[in-house]
């Protein structure tokens, strides 16, 4: 079983293609600029057998095309590895393209074992400097980076998903930074530049939690722009989201 918090059908933001995404309920970060706080909490949350997921892909299989497929987030949805490996198995013997998106914080055994059935990786680094990453995320970047060499040691296609959040991730070093950390790294294809947004803010009040970035403003065009001119430097592809 699965803790799920929700499920996205036809999502194009997770992966290539159109994709159904599975939120699972729990996160070992609490990122200042989180737009699902709700998923943070390890209670809560709906359970959900193997066969019940594998059956809804089936379901909108028609949809996926070419490219198309099953994407886990979260959350953060390697602490649920060991539930996964099962889903994930299903999936491929039905010939599921399958995608974890992740922080990266954890690599275990069952990590290890679950990315035998993953086809792509969406590894989230928050920053690759180790004290600004604190500052965001409360949390070391040390595991993120260690799990980052190991999916360039097993040669598995990756994406990175940065989120440029002023005054905290867009300065030109912290840019450079993470592009001379990744730069050879074969395995990554893609680098995601995520504009910061506050669409989840109201959330917050929800769950009774302050919102610790709410003088923080939107990227502007000409900072998220530069930033992609930056990172073109050391990925082969970037875009922005």
């Amino acid at each position: 079983m699965l803790n799920v918090h929700s499920i996205e059908s036809l999502g194009t933001f997770d992966g290539p293609g159109i994709r159904l995404v599975f939120f699972l309920q729990g996160c070992n970060f609490k990122c200042l600029y989180c737009a699902n706080p709700d998923t943070i909490a390890f209670e809560g949350g709906n359970p959900y057998a193997t066969e019940d997921l594998v059956a809804m892909a089936r379901r909108q299989q028609p949809f996926f095309g070419k490219k198309g497929g099953i994407t886990v987030s979260g959350g953060e949805p390697l602490i649920q590895a060991k539930g996964l490996i099962e889903l994930f198995k299903a999936l491929k013997e039905a010939g599921f393209h399958t995608c974890i998106d992740t922080n990266g914080s954890l690599l275990n055994d069952d990590v290890k074992e679950l990315l035998d059935y993953t086809d792509l990786v969406l590894l989230d680094i928050k920053q690759a400097q180790e004290e600004r990453h604190r500052k965001l995320t409360g949390r070391s970047n040390a595991r993120t980076l260690a799990f980052a060499d190991y999916l360039a040691q097993r040669g598995k296609a990756t994406w990175i998903r940065y989120v440029l959040v002023p005054g905290y991730s867009d300065a030109e070093e912290d840019l450079h930074a993470l592009g001379q950390r990744i730069m050879d790294m074969p395995n990554i294809e893609k680098l995601e530049i995520q504009p910061y947004h506050k669409l989840g803010v109201h959330k917050y009040a929800s769950l009774g939690w302050a919102y610790a970035l709410s003088d923080v403003p939107a990227n502007t065009a000409e900072a998220l722009l530069k930033a992609k001119a930056l990172f073109q430097a050391y990925v082969p592809e970037v875009v922005i989201n």
